[in-house]
């Protein structure tokens, strides 16, 4: 397989550019004094770890607002969330506790690989289901149509369906259920006592 040159002379072009937004240029070095260089691990790791813009709210100097506490940012979204699960047919409190899971309801969250908002959608995923990441209300609708998509799939398997929600349906496939993966594991398990928390009103 050839190798894409296009693909990766856009992706060394970015580098670059991250490169420059978080360490500009510095002024001449006085004479005789020299500089550590500054590893691209941090500069790549400081550029993932920044927030994305929230297009509803916003505080008076400009900065994003979100509640800061858990329950509170995640009774924002519980309207909209009830709407979206009565219209995908998926148990809102399954949803909910994805949601809770994956962001604690912060829709600026981003993690380090890339997954975006409320529901932690991957840009490639989002495309596929439709729908911008980067707005809340439609990152929440693709994280409910997804899980309403793989509950399909898996004949209403929570454990498969939330595997597949974290690892990929295609590692689900391959195993047979939970890929053997340790961070996969964890989610389905705290992600079902998060259900079965909200199943019983607590």
């Amino acid at each position: 397989m050839r190798t894409p040159i296009a693909g990766i002379t856009r992706v060394m072009g970015r580098i670059r550019e991250i490169e420059a937004m978080v360490y500009p240029a510095p002024p001449p070095d006085e004479p005789g004094e020299t500089k550590p260089p500054v590893r691209f691990e941090i500069v790549l790791e400081e550029a993932l770890e920044e927030k994305l813009d929230d297009p509803y709210e916003r505080d008076e100097d400009g900065s994003i607002s979100v509640p800061s506490g858990l329950s509170e940012r995640m009774s924002v979204w519980e309207d909209k969330l009830r709407e979206l699960c009565e219209q995908y047919e998926v148990d809102p409190d399954l949803a909910r506790a994805v949601m809770r899971m994956e962001s604690g309801g912060n829709p600026n969250a981003i993690s380090r690989a890339g997954a975006i908002g409320l529901m932690q959608l991957m840009p490639g995923t989002a495309k596929g289901l439709g729908v911008d990441p980067k707005d809340p209300e439609r990152n929440l609708e693709g994280g409910i149509k997804y899980l309403s998509q793989l509950a399909d799939k898996y004949n209403g398997d929570y454990v498969k369906t939330l595997a597949a929600y974290n690892a990929g349906s295609g590692r689900v496939d391959s195993y047979g259920g939970v890929p053997p993966f340790p961070e996969t594991q964890r989610y389905v398990k705290n992600v079902l006592a998060l259900y079965r928390k909200y199943s019983r009103g607590d």
